[in-house]
């Protein structure tokens, strides 16, 4: 995926605060955007991802739209809810193993997708996991996604893309991509404190694993009805994911191995695509066919939950502006529930 373009700048949003000079054709101003460079990036990388995924588990952007206090994003609305508020609504609190199964199955296939197309996600929670109108899963919210290399350029290939008179300004770091090593790992210090890797913790640079160890919190989740670390406040949670190891409480299964397998705490033991895919958990799964199975586990009612809000058009609709604002009232909201290193 080539570095998208600059964002385009409204001339009536900019503020001049000072003419620097002018040359033989041309004036240069200082103005001020009146929003930061890491935001910026940030929004338009999202709508970049957003732009090039086609793939039935991942979102569409059907367009989007920017006035002086908003950045907006239209996507399919996923009449089901969220994977959290399913899993709250069944009796046992808690899933089935085929149930399990399909999820996580859906899950895998979602992030392979996206590691394909050199896309670290960062963010795997139940609340990022909606559940469409055919009961098939869809992964959104990628504020907190980055690019990475599917893998490290060897030394000689670093040579010869950058020679030694050119290094100083050549470090493959696009516009978008602020948080990139020369290593091929990331550095930033995102993520949600209950599913956030061990590496994200410690600073070490991280890559598509971190992935895999949130796949496994959320897994957890699903079995037990909590995430596996969860401590009093974020210190001691962070002090739990990198020193002790997950209670799996229960009669050894494929599921609790492999829930195992992918909380390893180590990224370069930790199970990967392959290991997962072909995981015992997964035996007699047609990868193919998970994405056009007819009768996933559950099926939301949409005509039901369009009721819901059908008369909101019919009352004026709802100021969009308005509610973003009273929301966020103008806060940096760049780490939203989670945190942000940017």
């Amino acid at each position: 995926m080539s570095a998208p373009p600059p964002p385009s700048l409204d001339l009536r949003r900019l503020r001049v605060v000072a003419s620097l000079g002018r040359g033989a054709k041309g004036i240069v101003f200082l103005v001020d955007t009146g929003s930061s460079d890491a935001g910026y990036r940030r929004i338009w990388f999202e709508r970049d991802v957003l732009s090039a995924l086609d793939h039935p588990l991942l979102p569409k952007l059907r367009g989007s739209i920017s006035t002086d206090r908003i950045v907006g994003f239209a996507m399919d609305f996923c009449s089901g809810g969220d994977l959290s508020s399913l899993r709250r609504r069944q009796t046992e609190k808690t899933f089935s193993n085929d149930v399990i199964r399909f999820y996580a199955a859906e899950l895998v296939l979602a992030l392979d997708h996206l590691h394909k197309q050199g896309i670290i996600y960062r963010d795997l929670k139940p609340e990022n996991v909606m559940i469409q109108a055919n009961g098939h899963l869809m992964l959104v919210d990628f504020d907190l996604s980055t690019r990475l290399s599917s893998k490290p350029p060897s030394k000689k290939e670093n040579r010869k893309k950058n020679p030694p008179k050119q290094r100083r300004n050549s470090n493959n770091i696009s516009p978008s991509d602020p948080d990139l090593e020369g290593s091929g790992k990331s550095n930033s210090f995102v993520g949600t404190e209950d599913y956030v890797a061990p590496e994200i913790i410690k600073a070490d640079g991280h890559d598509f694993s971190v992935d895999w160890w949130s796949l496994g919190v959320v897994l957890y989740e699903m079995v037990y009805g909590r995430t596996p670390f969860r401590g009093l406040n974020r210190k001691e949670t962070f002090y739990r994911i990198l020193s002790m190891d997950p209670d799996l409480a229960g009669e050894p299964s494929p599921l609790r191995g492999l829930i195992r397998a992918l909380l390893e705490k180590d990224p370069r033991r930790r199970v990967s695509r392959g290991g997962i895919m072909g995981h015992e958990f997964f035996r007699g799964v047609d990868w193919e066919l998970i994405p056009e199975m007819d009768r996933p586990p559950f099926i939301p009612g949409v005509d039901r939950e369009l009721e819901k809000l059908g008369d909101v058009a019919g009352r004026g609709g709802i100021d969009v502006e308005g509610v973003v604002q009273s929301v966020f009232g103008g806060a940096d909201v760049d780490g939203k529930d989670g945190f942000s290193g940017f």
